[in-house]
């Protein structure tokens, strides 16, 4: 392809590597990649390399059963055989939900899984219930699943997600209660012996709420956290993906490690300062489904250091100063002085030059590019090259 001319600005592009397996060399096949770039004189200073989370986990085989989460509940959370298991807020998601759930109810096959769920939609905008159907609720209603099974169809998917994990629940052998209701407390009701909170970005909260009012009280980050097991993830059971029938990709081990390692590696043999980020699911709500796509606990699973400050995306408002300069009577050639003058001198967050009106983390916004490019379809490109955002070309 070559070296891209100046007047592209940022931009990404997917870069084809050969499939990953558990304990292959990552390190090297990335390194392989991006060597390519480099030969074909398209690799920079500034540059940004994103990797999917998911190659790195399994890249570490980094994988567990549902067997080993029925395990770890009854030998680390006091779960027994015929114990009441709470799960509340799941998400609903045969790829992210489904055999954690299948874990879960594994642990407790002559016992009781509750499920609450929240309505209309999960935390992260899939839809559960008919809108609708919620419309004509009350905000603090509660309603089983036998009284609104009918009203629970998604209209993309066309599959019944309630009715779903309810038949996920009894094929383990395990009483299965599925109701809705939006406030937390209510699954204390139902005096759960173990409380699961299963939503991400909101499960501290409600840890905090419900921890002195059941048993016992963790969340998804709580299970296959362990770093004594063979497999485990700082993150736990978030952001794990279903890798077969009976098997999870959790989370990847240390992604902060192997960022600095491949950024190393590149310095090294290219004499390239680039930066690395391991990219999950991007920060982005869908307009037709209402999805909001964040299933995984933040938009990057590791990175260098470059990002650990925070750092958010700075520029100006080239539309507004343009016009500005333009109702002054300035030239296209005296504008564009301007555009540059403004951008070297900077301004604050608060000021009305800075570029946008919504503040972003630069790492959440290259994590999020990195995911569209890619894309949940599996684009056979786990490698995004990211030009022209962290550094300007």
């Amino acid at each position: 392809m070559g070296k891209l001319p100046d007047y592209v600005g940022p931009c990404a592009f997917g870069i084809k590597m050969g499939v990953i397996t558990p304990n292959c060399d990552l390190l090297g096949m990335v390194s392989e990649a991006v060597q390519q770039c480099d030969r074909d004189n398209f690799l920079d200073d500034g540059d940004v390399i994103c990797i999917t989370e998911s190659v790195v986990a399994r890249a570490q085989n980094n994988f567990v059963s549902t067997g080993d989460i029925a395990a770890e509940l009854r030998e680390k959370h006091n779960v027994k055989a015929d114990s009441r298991l709470g799960i509340l807020f799941p998400i609903t998601s045969r790829n992210r939900f489904a055999l954690i759930l299948k874990g879960f109810a594994k642990a407790v096959p002559q016992g009781e899984v509750v499920v609450q769920f929240s309505f209309p939609c999960d935390e992260v905008g899939n839809m559960i219930v008919l809108p609708e159907f919620a419309d004509s609720c009350e905000a603090d209603e509660i309603f089983s699943y036998e009284k609104i099974k009918n009203k629970c169809l998604h209209p993309i998917t066309k599959i019944d997600y309630p009715g779903y994990y309810q038949e996920i629940i009894e094929a383990e052998g395990a009483r299965a209660k599925i109701y809705f209701s939006n406030n937390p407390e209510t699954i204390t009701s139902y005096k759960p012996d173990c409380l699961i909170i299963s939503n991400i970005h909101d499960r501290v909260k409600k840890h905090k709420m419900l921890q002195d009012k059941v048993p016992r009280c963790i969340t998804l980050q709580n299970i296959c956290s362990d770093p004594s097991r063979p497999s485990w993830s700082v993150w736990g059971l978030l952001g794990s993906n279903m890798s077969s029938d009976n098997l999870l990709n959790l989370a990847p081990r240390d992604g902060d490690a192997f960022a600095l390692a491949v950024q190393k590696t590149i310095k090294d043999k290219l004499d390239k300062e680039v930066e690395v980020i391991i990219y999950g699911d991007g920060a982005y709500k869908d307009p037709v489904s209402g999805i909001y796509e964040l299933a995984d606990p933040q938009p990057s699973l590791g990175s260098t250091m470059a990002f650990k400050d925070g750092r958010m995306r700075e520029g100006v408002k080239y539309k507004m100063l343009a016009d500005t300069a333009f109702a002054e009577g300035k030239s296209p050639a005296e504008i564009e002085e301007i555009l540059a003058a403004s951008k070297k001198k900077g301004y604050g967050q608060h000021e009305i030059a800075s570029e946008g009106t919504t503040p972003r983390k630069l790492e959440d916004i290259i994590a999020s590019l990195a995911d569209l490019v890619s894309g949940s379809a599996d684009a056979g490109t786990p490698l995004i090259l990211v030009k022209g955002l962290f550094k300007e070309r």
